[in-house]
């Protein structure tokens, strides 16, 4: 295990700002905000009749390479951030200035598992220590003031399919973090606590059943295992059965219980990892545990029996609604599926459950039971190819929707786009890392003309379970995470560039700031000696480009951590608008065939960074513009070696040179296409932003 190194600046600005105001809400200090993970501030200096004078305080140029989709944390006057490949950063966010920086070398020893934790999703700061995972399965806690490592716990087994790109939680003396993977590995998903002082596991929840011939897995959820191991069928613990804990958790202080979100079964086709059906408990589940044993109390799947991708693990909010003239503690979430749950936070039963996005895999959930009232049609029987509405990117992904209990409203980021689901084949020869074709048959056509991708924030009344108002989008991926404030604003990012705030009870735009890189992290709001401060992450680095509108590119595009407040004047400098050219060898002769093939590996190895039909947004290069595939031994290095595994870029050891040629020929190919549409007009160069409103 690698210590790390710590990079600590002896000056002056390293002690927090002092004169703080002790307050309520004066901090943010983990993935959701403050307790209930409602991502709502009670500041209210920033208001809608001021908020016109908020301008740029600082900014703090990054230099991390790799993914900047990252949330971050505050706390007594300095903000954290783990960039890239968990590179933790602390940040005096009144001057800009680095107060300390800390490096855990994931490079130097992840493996396969860096291919799906493209890297830190978030961290999190209890006791005067901030917490990270790494992509390598190590949860790291750091001294909050000096950035010196105070311990490090490998929750993984070298080699085991698993990593970590999901945020710690904090709650009383302890740490929880999950793991994902089971799109890549045959990945059995758990949560393990920690000491948060020492480091020593505390307790671990196994979220689906083992191999029932090993016997108890002698842990908390030992009951419970024998409990789900009844919802499956056939060897599927051969597959690993998922259900990972990728993202999100909630801590319940009323009832100390942690909340566990999990992910799909693994493989994503029931069909091949539970022959004869069954629930897979507990797949796609909000799961309670208790917070001090980590022992079973309630669950409540949202998806039995899952196949589509339609995981539970996105963000959950926990607050009080009046609901039948009552008061009820419950707990929110929309998850990919399309429907937005209102669950009794004490029996986990559901309250209510409607659309707020377009999907056809269920009629409608049974306010009885709890359970989906399943289209039959959606499990692809018989062979038949199905057009499902949400796509398995759902109808809301990881961006966190926030919590208003002034204007009783959720505001959630909303994607719309569907996906053909078929059975594939055959699985023989198949393996993991044929992703999605090896579970849905991608690639297939779908029977039915697809309406363009879209997006929206959506106002949405959880007691009524009505939405309010929308603001529509172009793009599947246009929405970033939002923040609420008791001034009544809606703080939210844009993959075109756009950091705005809008009026959260008529979602009217009062102002806007263009950054000039994505910024679709999580913004955060904070005080520090008196005065509200705002900060997000600029360089959120879009996944696939939209060829008509922005797009942004990896090489030149700043990644900065920006801070905003009343009265700013500070400005940014001018963009770098170099266009980055699609190269091009004419002497290359591409066999069609060869680069078909390159095509599908290029589908499931390389799209989910450098972007489908090999058009990046900028969360990784350009490949079509880069000259790395101009050459077969500097393509080898790259992908087969791992010469760039510093920056983020994995290593794909397994790839024959056939296959490596045909993944560069299929790369080349798509080149000389994009600058055949070019010269017709109908793509578009990368470009600087558009600073328009």
């Amino acid at each position: 295990m690698i210590a790390g190194s710590a990079l600590l600046f002896a000056m002056a600005t390293q002690a927090a700002p002092s004169g703080r105001q002790q307050i309520a809400g004066a901090d943010w200090p983990g993935y959701g905000g403050g307790e209930g993970d409602t991502r709502y501030s009670p500041l209210a200096q920033i208001r809608q009749d001021n908020v016109a004078s908020v301008g740029l305080v600082s900014q703090y140029d990054i230099d991390v390479g790799g993914s900047g989709l990252t949330a971050a944390v505050e706390h007594g006057g300095v903000v954290y951030f783990a960039i890239g490949q968990a590179v933790v950063h602390a940040v005096d966010p009144l001057t800009g200035t680095l107060l300390w920086k800390y490096d855990p070398e994931v490079g130097a020893v992840a493996g396969p598992e860096m291919r799906g934790a493209w890297g830190s999703r978030g961290m999190a700061y209890a006791n005067g220590r901030v917490f990270v995972g790494t992509s390598d399965g190590r949860l790291i806690a750091l001294d909050a003031k000096t950035g010196k490592l105070a311990w490090s716990a490998k929750t993984t087994e070298k080699g085991d399919g698993r990593y970590i790109s999901g945020a710690p939680w904090v709650f009383k003396d302890k740490v929880v973090i999950g793991h994902g993977g089971a799109d890549f590995a045959p990945v059995r998903g758990y949560v393990t606590a920690y000491d948060q002082k020492t480091g020593k596991q505390v307790w671990r929840f196994y979220t689906v059943p083992g191999n029932p011939a090993k016997g108890p897995d002698g842990a908390a959820s030992d009951g419970a295992m024998a409990m789900a191991a009844k919802t499956w069928k056939g060897e599927w613990w051969k597959y690993g059965g998922g259900g990972t804990a990728w993202n999100a958790f909630s801590y319940d202080p009323k009832y100390n219980r942690l909340y566990i979100g999990t992910g799909n079964g693994t493989p994503w086709n029931q069909k091949i990892r539970s022959p004869g059906g069954g629930d897979n408990l507990f797949v796609c589940s909000i799961v309670a545990v208790d917070a001090d044993t980590g022992k079973y109390i309630w669950h409540y799947q949202v998806n039995p029996g899952e196949t589509w991708d339609y995981n539970a693990a996105h963000d959950m909010v926990l607050t009080d609604l009046m609901i039948g003239g009552r008061k009820r503690s419950v707990l929110l979430q929309a998850p990919k599926n399309g429907f937005f749950y209102v669950i009794d936070r004490e029996t986990g039963k559901l309250i209510s459950a409607e659309t707020f996005a377009p999907q056809n895999w269920a009629q409608g959930i049974d306010k009885t039971t709890g359970r989906p009232i399943e289209n039959p049609e959606a499990r692809f029987p018989n062979g038949q190819v199905f057009t499902l509405f949400p796509s398995p990117y759902g109808a809301h992904g990881t961006p966190g929707m926030s919590f208003n209990p002034e204007t009783g409203l959720v505001y959630l980021p909303a994607m719309f786009a569907g996906r053909a689901y078929v059975d594939p084949p055959s699985i023989n020869g198949m393996t993991f890392v044929d992703g999605e074709r090896f579970n849905t048959g991608i690639g297939i056509p779908p029977p039915v003309k697809m309406p363009p991708t879209s997006s929206a924030l959506l106002a949405w009344n959880p007691t009524t379970q009505r939405e309010i108002w929308r603001i529509p989008a172009a793009g599947m991926f246009a929405q970033g995470a939002t923040a609420t404030t008791a001034g009544k604003l809606v703080l939210q990012g844009h993959d075109d560039g756009r950091f705005t705030i809008r009026a959260a009870d008529s979602g009217k735009l009062l102002w806007s700031f263009q950054a000039q890189a994505s910024t679709t992290p999580q913004p955060i709001t904070y005080l520090v000696k008196g005065r509200q401060y705002i900060s997000i992450i600029a360089g959120g680095r879009v996944i696939s480009a939209r060829g008509v509108e922005q797009e942004w590119n990896y090489r030149t595009q700043r990644m900065q951590l920006l801070t905003f407040a009343l009265g700013g004047k500070s400005k940014l400098p001018p963009p770098n608008t170099t266009v980055m050219p699609y190269l091009d060898d004419p002497a290359l002769k591409i066999d069609t065939a060869t680069a078909a093939r390159g095509a599908t590996d290029f589908a499931d190895r390389c799209a989910s960074c450098h972007g489908g039909a090999a058009r990046s947004g900028g969360a990784a290069p350009d490949l079509p513009r880069s000259s790395i595939p101009m050459d077969a031994d500097a393509f080898k290095a790259v992908l087969h070696d791992g010469v760039l595994t510093s920056r983020g870029m994995p290593r794909f050891a397994e790839l024959s040179d056939a296959e490596l040629e045909a993944l560069r020929l299929y790369i080349r190919q798509r080149a000389r296409e994009l600058i055949a549409e070019q010269a017709k007009g109908t793509v578009k160069t990368q470009k600087g932003p558009d600073n328009g409103q």
